[in-house]
This record gives C-alpha cells, sequence and structure tokens, in this order.
C-alpha cells in the first residue's frame, strides 16, 4: 500500500468484498466490487460502483435490476473468479449453480447472504467507476456470518484494469 493519506484511510475502512450480478436479453454479467455502499434508510437504497472498463457495466447500463452477493471469509475463489477474468472472454457462471429471480438476474447458490435491487439512477461523474443507486427489492441471509474484506483479495489482479481506457457501450 502506499503512505498516500487517502490510501491509509481508505485502506482502514475495509469493505466486505461483493460480487454484482444483472443480466439483460439473456446475457448475464457479474463482477466484484469493492466501491459499494447503503445510501438511504428509508427507502432502503444501496449504491455499487462499476468500472467502465468491464462487462458488467456495459451489461448494467441498460440493465433495470442488480444482485449484490456479500462474500464470506470461504468464498475467496468466488471472488478470484469474479474479479480476475473479464466476461468478454468467458462466462464467469460456467460450472456455478446459479437461479434467476423473476427479473432474470443471476442468483449464484452458494452466496446466501445477498440482496436484490432496483435501478434508480445512474452517475457518471467522470471518473473510471459509475455510480449504480438502486432500491432494495428483497434481501436474504442464512445467519451470522465473517464477511471477505477488500484487504484480503487485494493481491487479485482484475481482468481488465480500471485504469486502461474504458470500453464503450
Amino acid at each position: 500500500m502506499s503512505g498516500d493519506p487517502f490510501d491509509v484511510l481508505m485502506a482502514a475502512a475495509d469493505p466486505a468484498a461483493v460480487v454484482v450480478t444483472t443480466a439483460l436479453e439473456g446475457v448475464r454479467a457479474g463482477c466484484l466490487v469493492g466501491f459499494h455502499s447503503q445510501s438511504s434508510m428509508s427507502p432502503q437504497q444501496y449504491c455499487v460502483w462499476l468500472s467502465k472498463a468491464n462487462h458488467t457495466y456495459r451489461v448494467g447500463l441498460r440493465a433495470d435490476h442488480f444482485a449484490v452477493h456479500v462474500l464470506t471469509a470461504d468464498d475467496l475463489a468466488l471472488a478470484e473468479r469474479f474479479g480476475t477474468r473479464t466476461g468478454e472472454e468467458g462466462d464467469k457462471f460456467e460450472g456455478l449453480a446459479v437461479d434467476l429471480d423473476e427479473q432474470g438476474v443471476p442468483l449464484i447458490g452458494q452466496c446466501p447472504h445477498r440482496f436484490v435491487m432496483h435501478r434508480l439512477s445512474v452517475l457518471d461523474d467522470g471518473g473510471d467507476h459509475v455510480c449504480v443507486t438502486g432500491r432494495v427489492r428483497s434481501a436474504s441471509t442464512a445467519g451470522a456470518f465473517a464477511p471477505l474484506r477488500l484487504s484480503d483479495i487485494v493481491h487479485l489482479k482484475p481482468g481488465r484494469p480500471s485504469d486502461g481506457h474504458a470500453v464503450r457501450p
């Protein structure tokens, strides 16, 4: 980690790692996300920031629903799958137990700690990520768990670096 004060502060926050999934016109997409936060208590709303350089961003620009899967400490292999591969080169869902909700959003079977949100807005403020805000439609959990933290996955090399060119939708 660098000695940059902002980097130090963000490392201290150490959020849970999540996998965000969506689908549009039969195309499934999913990626590992480190930037995410609850944005309203009533109504329940949540924000995820998607890298402009990845497949999930392009699918998500037109999708209405997203699932946010909160990873547990035992889900490192899933973080590697969704964080180090690119959707342009293969199906990240292949070999996984995946159900589709009533909106067609892929729900990863081994991730019972998740919620589904309906997209309200998309904000592109010029950075390398886009903010998707959604209203929580449903949530489920299998009880208490230890989350996989961002500090647990800093060694992963992204399937497509976010500082590269953004793929045009």
